[in-house]
Protein backbone atom coordinates (compact mmCIF):
# COMPACT_ATOMS: atom_id res chain seq x y z
CA UNK A 1 0.00 0.00 0.00
CA UNK A 2 2.93 2.43 0.85
CA UNK A 3 4.80 1.71 -2.47
CA UNK A 4 2.15 2.70 -5.00
CA UNK A 5 1.78 6.58 -3.50
CA UNK A 6 5.05 6.46 -3.18
CA UNK A 7 5.70 5.47 -7.05
CA UNK A 8 2.82 7.36 -8.39
CA UNK A 9 4.12 10.53 -6.83
CA UNK A 10 7.74 9.63 -8.35
CA UNK A 11 5.98 9.32 -11.67
CA UNK A 12 4.26 12.54 -11.72
CA UNK A 13 7.68 14.10 -10.49
CA UNK A 14 9.58 12.59 -13.56
CA UNK A 15 6.48 14.61 -16.01
CA UNK A 16 6.59 17.50 -14.22
CA UNK A 17 10.83 17.33 -14.60
CA UNK A 18 9.76 16.41 -18.52
CA UNK A 19 7.76 19.25 -19.13
CA UNK A 20 10.25 21.95 -17.47
CA UNK A 21 13.00 20.39 -19.78
CA UNK A 22 10.61 20.41 -22.72
CA UNK A 23 9.86 24.34 -21.94
CA UNK A 24 13.53 24.38 -21.79
CA UNK A 25 13.43 22.99 -25.53
CA UNK A 26 11.30 25.48 -26.96
CA UNK A 27 12.17 28.05 -25.40
CA UNK A 28 15.78 27.34 -26.99
CA UNK A 29 13.91 27.67 -30.14
CA UNK A 30 12.33 30.32 -29.69
CA UNK A 31 15.71 32.22 -29.17
CA UNK A 32 17.36 30.75 -32.20
CA UNK A 33 13.78 32.28 -34.45
CA UNK A 34 13.97 35.44 -32.90
CA UNK A 35 18.08 35.87 -33.32
CA UNK A 36 17.02 34.76 -36.81
CA UNK A 37 14.69 37.28 -37.52
CA UNK A 38 16.11 40.01 -35.91
CA UNK A 39 19.42 39.26 -38.15
CA UNK A 40 16.71 39.50 -41.01
CA UNK A 41 15.99 42.96 -39.67
CA UNK A 42 19.86 43.75 -39.49
CA UNK A 43 20.54 42.27 -43.08
CA UNK A 44 22.95 44.47 -44.25
CA UNK A 45 25.29 45.16 -41.44
CA UNK A 46 25.27 40.92 -40.71
CA UNK A 47 26.47 41.04 -44.27
CA UNK A 48 28.78 43.08 -43.52
CA UNK A 49 30.21 41.72 -40.55
CA UNK A 50 30.51 38.08 -42.02
CA UNK A 51 32.28 39.79 -45.07
CA UNK A 52 34.82 41.63 -42.58
CA UNK A 53 36.36 38.09 -41.93
CA UNK A 54 37.04 38.16 -45.93
CA UNK A 55 36.33 33.74 -45.85
CA UNK A 56 34.06 34.41 -48.63
CA UNK A 57 33.78 36.86 -51.59
CA UNK A 58 31.11 39.81 -50.77
CA UNK A 59 28.37 38.37 -53.09
CA UNK A 60 29.06 34.94 -51.27
CA UNK A 61 29.05 36.94 -48.28
CA UNK A 62 25.19 38.13 -49.39
CA UNK A 63 24.62 33.81 -50.04
CA UNK A 64 26.38 32.66 -46.45
CA UNK A 65 24.08 35.64 -44.49
CA UNK A 66 21.24 34.05 -45.41
CA UNK A 67 22.01 30.25 -45.53
CA UNK A 68 22.97 30.98 -41.82
CA UNK A 69 19.34 32.45 -40.98
CA UNK A 70 17.80 30.42 -42.42
CA UNK A 71 19.99 27.17 -40.82
CA UNK A 72 18.69 28.89 -37.26
CA UNK A 73 15.01 29.42 -38.56
CA UNK A 74 14.75 25.84 -39.44
CA UNK A 75 16.40 24.46 -36.00
CA UNK A 76 14.51 27.19 -34.04
CA UNK A 77 11.28 25.73 -35.41
CA UNK A 78 12.05 22.02 -35.06
CA UNK A 79 12.93 22.45 -31.67
CA UNK A 80 9.55 24.00 -31.02
CA UNK A 81 7.22 21.38 -32.64
CA UNK A 82 9.88 18.87 -30.90
CA UNK A 83 10.61 16.98 -33.79
CA UNK A 84 13.71 14.93 -34.92
CA UNK A 85 15.00 15.83 -31.48
CA UNK A 86 18.82 14.19 -31.91
CA UNK A 87 18.98 15.09 -35.19
CA UNK A 88 18.30 18.80 -34.25
CA UNK A 89 20.21 18.77 -31.08
CA UNK A 90 23.82 17.63 -32.59
CA UNK A 91 22.97 20.12 -35.23
CA UNK A 92 22.23 23.00 -32.89
CA UNK A 93 25.53 22.01 -30.63
CA UNK A 94 27.18 21.96 -34.19
CA UNK A 95 26.33 25.57 -35.34
CA UNK A 96 26.85 26.67 -31.60
CA UNK A 97 30.57 25.10 -31.60
CA UNK A 98 31.10 26.55 -34.96
CA UNK A 99 30.30 30.16 -33.94
CA UNK A 100 32.06 29.92 -30.59
CA UNK A 101 35.61 28.78 -32.74
CA UNK A 102 34.29 32.02 -34.67
CA UNK A 103 34.34 34.58 -31.73
CA UNK A 104 37.31 33.04 -30.11
CA UNK A 105 39.23 33.46 -33.39
CA UNK A 106 37.77 37.41 -33.15
CA UNK A 107 38.73 37.76 -29.90
CA UNK A 108 42.62 36.47 -30.56
CA UNK A 109 42.17 38.93 -33.59
CA UNK A 110 41.57 41.76 -31.37
CA UNK A 111 37.82 42.74 -32.39
CA UNK A 112 35.56 44.25 -30.26
CA UNK A 113 32.65 45.15 -32.61
CA UNK A 114 29.36 43.33 -32.29
CA UNK A 115 28.73 40.14 -33.81
CA UNK A 116 24.75 41.03 -34.84
CA UNK A 117 24.09 37.85 -33.13
CA UNK A 118 20.55 39.59 -32.30
CA UNK A 119 20.56 42.59 -35.09
CA UNK A 120 21.00 45.72 -33.63
CA UNK A 121 18.98 44.99 -31.04
CA UNK A 122 21.50 44.05 -28.82
CA UNK A 123 24.71 44.73 -29.16
CA UNK A 124 27.00 41.93 -27.51
CA UNK A 125 30.55 42.03 -28.13
CA UNK A 126 32.93 39.12 -28.99
CA UNK A 127 33.51 38.21 -25.23
CA UNK A 128 29.77 38.71 -23.98
CA UNK A 129 28.57 36.68 -27.08
CA UNK A 130 30.70 33.78 -25.91
CA UNK A 131 29.32 33.52 -22.86
CA UNK A 132 25.83 33.71 -24.23
CA UNK A 133 26.83 30.68 -26.52
CA UNK A 134 28.38 29.23 -24.01
CA UNK A 135 25.13 29.51 -21.55
CA UNK A 136 22.70 28.60 -24.58
CA UNK A 137 25.58 24.78 -25.05
CA UNK A 138 24.77 24.13 -21.29
CA UNK A 139 21.00 24.22 -21.59
CA UNK A 140 21.58 22.62 -24.62
CA UNK A 141 23.19 19.58 -22.56
CA UNK A 142 20.44 19.27 -19.99
CA UNK A 143 16.97 18.96 -22.86
CA UNK A 144 19.39 16.09 -24.72
CA UNK A 145 17.21 13.67 -23.11
CA UNK A 146 13.75 14.80 -23.96
CA UNK A 147 11.58 12.63 -25.51
CA UNK A 148 11.03 12.97 -29.24
CA UNK A 149 7.56 14.17 -30.45
CA UNK A 150 6.78 10.84 -32.24
CA UNK A 151 4.51 12.10 -35.12
CA UNK A 152 3.74 11.80 -39.48
CA UNK A 153 4.56 14.87 -39.43
CA UNK A 154 7.66 15.43 -38.57
CA UNK A 155 8.61 15.57 -42.15
CA UNK A 156 5.93 17.99 -43.73
CA UNK A 157 7.28 20.55 -40.47
CA UNK A 158 11.03 20.02 -41.54
CA UNK A 159 9.76 20.89 -45.02
CA UNK A 160 7.39 23.30 -44.40
CA UNK A 161 10.34 25.04 -42.30
CA UNK A 162 12.78 25.10 -44.72
CA UNK A 163 10.63 25.93 -47.55
CA UNK A 164 9.06 28.76 -45.72
CA UNK A 165 12.22 30.18 -43.82
CA UNK A 166 14.28 30.27 -47.50
CA UNK A 167 11.32 31.80 -49.43
CA UNK A 168 10.53 34.63 -46.81
CA UNK A 169 14.70 35.31 -46.50
CA UNK A 170 14.56 35.83 -49.89
CA UNK A 171 11.76 37.74 -50.46
CA UNK A 172 12.00 40.44 -47.53
CA UNK A 173 15.75 40.91 -48.36
CA UNK A 174 16.96 39.49 -51.85
CA UNK A 175 20.71 39.90 -51.99
CA UNK A 176 21.99 42.86 -54.06
CA UNK A 177 23.83 41.07 -56.57
CA UNK A 178 20.18 38.78 -57.34
CA UNK A 179 19.06 41.92 -58.61
CA UNK A 180 19.78 45.03 -61.07
CA UNK A 181 17.52 47.27 -59.73
CA UNK A 182 20.11 48.77 -57.41
CA UNK A 183 22.31 49.91 -60.66
CA UNK A 184 23.81 53.36 -60.19
CA UNK A 185 24.24 54.43 -63.97
CA UNK A 186 21.69 57.35 -63.79
CA UNK A 187 22.77 58.34 -60.16
CA UNK A 188 25.63 61.35 -62.05
CA UNK A 189 25.82 64.33 -63.40
CA UNK A 190 29.48 64.06 -65.44
CA UNK A 191 29.18 67.55 -66.32
CA UNK A 192 28.50 68.90 -62.42
CA UNK A 193 30.61 66.15 -61.20
CA UNK A 194 33.23 67.48 -63.47
CA UNK A 195 32.68 70.83 -62.00
CA UNK A 196 33.25 70.05 -58.73
CA UNK A 197 36.62 68.32 -59.02
CA UNK A 198 37.81 71.53 -60.59
CA UNK A 199 36.02 73.94 -58.26
CA UNK A 200 37.98 75.80 -55.97
CA UNK A 201 37.31 73.49 -53.05
CA UNK A 202 38.47 69.99 -54.48
CA UNK A 203 40.69 71.08 -57.23
CA UNK A 204 44.13 71.16 -55.04
CA UNK A 205 43.15 67.54 -54.04
CA UNK A 206 44.57 66.55 -57.84
CA UNK A 207 41.31 63.99 -58.10
CA UNK A 208 41.85 63.96 -62.07
CA UNK A 209 45.70 62.45 -61.57
CA UNK A 210 45.80 58.64 -61.45
CA UNK A 211 43.42 56.18 -60.00
CA UNK A 212 40.78 57.60 -57.40
CA UNK A 213 37.42 57.26 -55.24
CA UNK A 214 35.59 59.76 -54.46
CA UNK A 215 32.66 58.95 -52.31
CA UNK A 216 29.77 61.17 -52.39
CA UNK A 217 27.98 60.81 -48.36
CA UNK A 218 26.12 62.73 -45.92
CA UNK A 219 27.29 62.37 -42.29
CA UNK A 220 23.72 61.30 -41.07
CA UNK A 221 22.95 58.80 -43.79
CA UNK A 222 23.04 55.53 -42.54
CA UNK A 223 23.63 53.52 -45.80
CA UNK A 224 26.54 56.20 -46.20
CA UNK A 225 28.18 54.56 -43.05
CA UNK A 226 27.56 51.01 -44.30
CA UNK A 227 29.16 52.19 -47.84
CA UNK A 228 32.29 53.38 -45.98
CA UNK A 229 32.54 50.10 -44.09
CA UNK A 230 32.01 48.16 -47.36
CA UNK A 231 34.90 50.23 -49.11
CA UNK A 232 37.01 49.87 -45.93
CA UNK A 233 37.02 46.58 -46.21
CA UNK A 234 37.84 45.77 -49.84
CA UNK A 235 40.89 48.85 -49.31
CA UNK A 236 42.38 47.22 -46.34
CA UNK A 237 41.55 43.85 -47.27
CA UNK A 238 43.98 43.89 -50.72
CA UNK A 239 46.11 46.75 -49.97
CA UNK A 240 44.65 49.78 -52.18
CA UNK A 241 46.26 53.20 -51.30
CA UNK A 242 43.82 54.81 -48.86
CA UNK A 243 45.37 58.37 -50.09
CA UNK A 244 43.56 57.89 -53.06
CA UNK A 245 39.73 57.26 -51.35
CA UNK A 246 38.29 60.93 -50.80
CA UNK A 247 35.20 61.88 -49.46
CA UNK A 248 32.81 64.54 -50.04
CA UNK A 249 30.35 65.32 -47.03
CA UNK A 250 27.06 66.93 -46.81
CA UNK A 251 26.20 67.77 -43.28
CA UNK A 252 27.70 68.77 -40.29
CA UNK A 253 31.66 68.69 -39.76
CA UNK A 254 32.01 68.15 -36.48
CA UNK A 255 29.95 65.06 -37.06
CA UNK A 256 32.50 63.34 -39.57
CA UNK A 257 34.90 61.65 -37.51
CA UNK A 258 31.52 59.94 -35.79
CA UNK A 259 30.66 59.03 -38.89
CA UNK A 260 34.06 57.44 -39.53
CA UNK A 261 34.02 55.84 -35.78
CA UNK A 262 30.33 54.22 -35.97
CA UNK A 263 31.13 52.89 -40.28
CA UNK A 264 34.67 50.90 -38.74
CA UNK A 265 36.49 52.89 -41.26
CA UNK A 266 39.60 54.39 -41.12
CA UNK A 267 39.59 58.26 -41.45
CA UNK A 268 40.17 58.89 -45.25
CA UNK A 269 40.73 62.47 -46.96
CA UNK A 270 37.71 64.18 -46.04
CA UNK A 271 35.58 67.68 -47.37
CA UNK A 272 33.08 69.02 -45.76
CA UNK A 273 31.21 70.38 -49.46
CA UNK A 274 29.88 74.16 -48.94
CA UNK A 275 27.80 74.37 -52.33
CA UNK A 276 24.86 71.69 -50.98
CA UNK A 277 22.69 72.20 -54.28
CA UNK A 278 25.43 71.82 -56.34
CA UNK A 279 26.41 68.65 -54.19
CA UNK A 280 22.95 67.40 -54.46
CA UNK A 281 22.66 68.08 -57.77
CA UNK A 282 25.70 66.75 -59.38
CA UNK A 283 24.69 63.16 -57.35
CA UNK A 284 20.85 63.42 -58.50
CA UNK A 285 20.09 63.75 -54.85
CA UNK A 286 21.59 59.79 -54.26
CA UNK A 287 23.37 59.04 -51.15
CA UNK A 288 26.12 57.32 -51.19
CA UNK A 289 27.17 57.80 -54.43
CA UNK A 290 31.17 56.91 -54.79
CA UNK A 291 32.74 57.12 -58.32
CA UNK A 292 36.00 55.68 -59.33
CA UNK A 293 38.07 58.14 -61.28
CA UNK A 294 40.73 57.37 -63.60
CA UNK A 295 43.40 59.64 -64.80
CA UNK A 296 40.28 62.41 -64.80
CA UNK A 297 37.99 60.12 -66.52
CA UNK A 298 34.62 58.25 -65.02
CA UNK A 299 34.80 54.83 -64.94
CA UNK A 300 32.06 53.43 -62.63
CA UNK A 301 29.47 54.90 -60.48
CA UNK A 302 28.17 53.18 -57.46
CA UNK A 303 25.87 53.32 -55.22
CA UNK A 304 25.33 51.09 -51.66
CA UNK A 305 23.93 48.30 -52.65
CA UNK A 306 25.08 47.45 -56.34
CA UNK A 307 29.31 47.98 -55.46
CA UNK A 308 31.02 45.01 -56.97
CA UNK A 309 33.86 43.86 -55.43
CA UNK A 310 35.47 42.37 -58.66
CA UNK A 311 35.47 46.01 -60.29
CA UNK A 312 36.88 47.60 -57.64
CA UNK A 313 39.90 45.44 -57.10
CA UNK A 314 40.73 45.28 -61.14
CA UNK A 315 40.42 48.90 -60.95
CA UNK A 316 43.39 49.19 -58.71
CA UNK A 317 45.19 46.18 -59.64
CA UNK A 318 45.07 46.43 -63.17
CA UNK A 319 47.59 48.78 -65.27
Amino acid sequence: MVGGPVWHWRREELKFKEKILLGVKILLGLVFIVSAVLKVLDMDRFELYIYSYHFFSLNLSFLVARAAIILELVLGVCLVTNVFHKQVWWASMAMLGFYTLLLIYALLMGRTDSCHCFGDFLQLDPKQSLLKNVALMLLFLLVYRVEERRTPLCWPIFSLALIGSTITVFAVSPPDNFTTAYRSENNLDEALFDELIDGPQLNNLHLRESKQVVCFFSTGCEYCQMAAQKLALMQQHYGFPSENITCVFMGIEENIPKFFAEAQSPEYRSVLYSDVVQLVKAINGQFPTIVLVGNGTVVETYGFRDMKEAEIKAFFTQP
